[in-house]
């Protein structure tokens, strides 16, 4: 079931904490692009970051690649996307909304007198879908002629696969192996929303793993759970988390198998990650479009074959949504309201606070040395404005796991107090130890 109220709260603390904000507001905003603030892109950095530890530097089976967003027309032509890239567009003639020709909302049929708009309840003034393709279309050099259409990516995914036999050569992998890429990808969506979930302007993190032909299903059954693992342990509760598996008449055309990852965001379950196998699909049609062979000969069998491919696809933005979902909770302390994010330490935007009692008696110099002694190592921030209970409940709206308060004993004895987020227990510990201190609790 939808909750709403959770949604807008969330929304409101992400522009009020610097997390997200919409994108070109000043002048009304751009519909369904969004800014990423100075704790926002932290977050979706340590998401990426963690991810390429995950999947190319803890793995010697796996290289990674950053193929450029404009590529040759004809990829798209061979991808299917220029013919088949397309979702049903219907135009209120009335409100002159525009919704998807699919939408559950509309109630008839549009282009016939029994369509109702979902919007204005208006009857018989939906228009009949017509085919609406999703690729942005842009031009390249001066001249804005048919010759110079060029596109921006709707995937990642096809810089891999032109560049597989690159990869392979140069980086001397044998089949299995993979190739990793986090890219931005653009799509003109229809009806985009839910905050951040849908967009027209997105970041992927994909990898695509090229297998022998008999051994895809083994690899694919293989890289599910291990996608479905690598989210658990980003601290994601196992209940709302589960996968959906693609019946007959929802496989992409390309696909022999595939399943989501979803995600019970506060709008309802939903998919931010895919495991597909593609088998040969990409790169045959990749070979016949360019007339370049695109076979890997397997010494070992001596024999040249096609490699399938089982493809793992997440969005960066879509898994920022669900650990941020997740992790906002609201709950009553000494009888106040507090919000907090319970991010796994690691991925928090910042690790820790360090705050001064008060702003007298030599603690904020301390702060200060100690602030600029863990910089260095760590994504900290300083803070003495304001009531040190107000402060406290900042750092917990900003998901920050640990704050290091400096009082008139830190001034005596050299030793700090260091709050923790979710429990609120405070540790005494000397000032010399805060970094190792942190080093146990935010390295996983």
């Amino acid at each position: 079931m939808a909750n709403t109220d959770r949604m807008e709260k969330l929304v409101s603390l992400c522009k009020r904490r610097g997390f997200i904000f919409q994108s070109s507001e000043i002048y009304g905003g751009l519909g369904s692009v969004w800014d990423y603030g100075p704790l926002g892109v932290e977050l979706k950095k340590n998401l990426k970051d963690r991810w390429w530890r995950a999947m190319v530097h803890a793995r010697d089976d796996i290289e990674g690649l950053d193929a450029g967003i404009l590529m040759h027309p004809r990829v798209w032509e061979a991808s299917g996307h220029l013919a088949g890239f397309t979702d049903p567009l219907v135009d209120c003639k009335q409100c002159k909304q525009r919704f998807r020709g699919d939408d559950p909302r509309i109630r008839g049929t549009p282009g016939q007198p029994d369509a109702q708009c979902p919007v204005c309840g208006t009857k018989g003034m939906l228009t009949a879908p017509r085919m609406f393709n999703l690729m942005f279309k842009t031009f390249m050099g001066p001249v804005e002629e048919d010759a110079a259409v060029v596109y921006m990516r709707p995937e990642t995914a096809q810089g891999i696969y032109v560049n597989y036999l690159n990869v392979q050569q140069a980086s001397r992998q044998k089949i299995p192996f993979g190739i990793a890429q986090i890219g931005k990808a653009f799509r003109n969506e229809i009806t985009p929303g839910n905050f951040i979930f849908r967009t027209r302007e997105f970041e992927q993190m994909e990898m695509q793993f090229f297998v022998r032909p008999g051994t895809d299903e083994a690899w694919f059954e293989f890289w599910r759970h291990e996608r479905m693992g690598w989210h658990e342990r980003l601290g994601i509760r196992k209940e709302r988390l589960r996968f959906h598996q693609h019946g007959t008449d929802e496989l992409a055309h390309y696909a022999k198998a595939a399943y989501d990852i979803e995600y019970e965001f506060p709008f309802g379950w939903n998919e931010f990650e895919g495991i597909h196998n593609r088998t040969d699909f990409d790169l045959s049609r990749h070979q016949q479009f360019s007339g370049k062979k695109l076979e890997y000969f397997d010494q070992e069998r001596n024999e040249r074959y096609l490699p399938y491919v089982v493809e793992t696809s997440v969005g960066a933005d879509r898994t920022a949504l669900a650990v941020l979902c997740d992790a906002y909770h609201e709950e009553e302390v000494a009888g106040e309201n507090r919000v907090v994010l319970r991010f796994l330490p690691s991925i928090a935007p910042i690790k820790a606070a360090v705050l001064p009692l008060v702003n007298r008696d030599g603690m904020p110099e301390v702060a200060k040395r100690i602030h600029d002694d863990l910089r260095g190592r760590y994504t900290v921030f300083y803070d003495d404005g304001g009531s040190i209970g107000r402060r406290y409940r900042r750092q917990d709206e900003a998901g920050t796991p640990f704050a290091v308060t400096v009082d008139g004993q830190t001034t005596q004895d050299g030793t700090v107090t260091v709050r923790h987020r979710d429990t609120l227990v405070q540790d005494r510990i000397g000032a010399g130890a805060i970094a190792g201190y942190l080093a146990e609790r935010v390295a996983t």
